[in-house]
């Protein structure tokens, strides 16, 4: 995937963005950039970015995210930081974007600086797992209304679809077809596609755009979901 300045992880409830967005914020530092990843979920109540904070640390990646994360306070105010990351143009950014339209409302007050600076990339995260996306139409209905919320047009999909950590090579490989269909009633590309690291070497030879994860602390909460037989694909 090209890089820009700004790569914006957008997706519903349980696709799986934060844990993307932090593995890309690494994945760019690794590359040479200087970069800092922003969580504008004011949905997720538990600002899961934050539980990265100490690792991302270590790495130089500094980590704009509300004052009030991982707190009992209930007020989604967002740190003035986040608009010198959107317009300062020498640092990288990753942002985090809410779960669904409301959670896209955030994004709004940024969407007028980060389209006129045209350097960024708007990505869906999906995954067929979860209860609300498990149609490419259900799934374009969420893409459509986070787009009207946060007044920047997606520019590509991520293909995230898993079951927590019992996700095998199968589960990725079968989920290719949902995302060419959402692919195709878009017309936006599929940019990558992601899977645990550890089922990466059955994948390589058959997925083109693989991006291999590192799983964030107390994100596969999914995995309890799985084994009480609330989600399937």
């Amino acid at each position: 995937m090209e890089t820009r300045r700004l790569t914006l992880f957008a997706g519903h409830y349980g696709s799986g963005k934060t844990n993307i967005a932090i593995n890309y914020a690494l994945y760019l530092k690794r590359a040479g950039y200087p970069v800092a990843i922003a969580d504008l979920d004011i949905v997720n109540p538990y600002y899961r970015t934050k539980d990265s904070e100490q690792m991302l640390s270590e790495n130089g990646i500094e980590l704009i995210v509300s004052p009030y994360a991982n707190s009992n306070v209930d007020l989604p105010s967002m740190p003035k930081e986040i608009y010198g990351l959107v317009c300062d143009p020498s640092r990288y950014g990753v942002l985090d974007i809410g779960g669904d339209d409301r959670g896209a409302l955030a994004l709004g007050r940024y969407a007028a600086d980060i389209v006129w600076e045209n350097n960024y990339e708007m990505l869906l995260v999906i995954n067929r797992a979860r209860p609300l996306t498990r149609t490419p139409e259900d799934t374009v209905e969420v893409l459509r209304e986070m787009e009207q919320a946060g007044g920047i047009p997606f520019t590509g999909i991520v293909n995230n679809t898993n079951l927590g950590l019992d996700t095998r090579a199968e589960d990725v490989l079968s989920s290719l077809a949902y995302a060419d269909a959402v692919s195709a009633l878009t017309g936006l590309p599929v940019k990558m596609t992601c899977a645990m690291r550890s089922i990466v070497p059955e994948l390589n030879d058959k997925i083109g755009n693989l991006f291999p994860l590192e799983i964030q602390k107390l994100y596969y909460m999914l995995d309890s979901e799985v084994r009480n037989g609330k989600t399937d694909i």
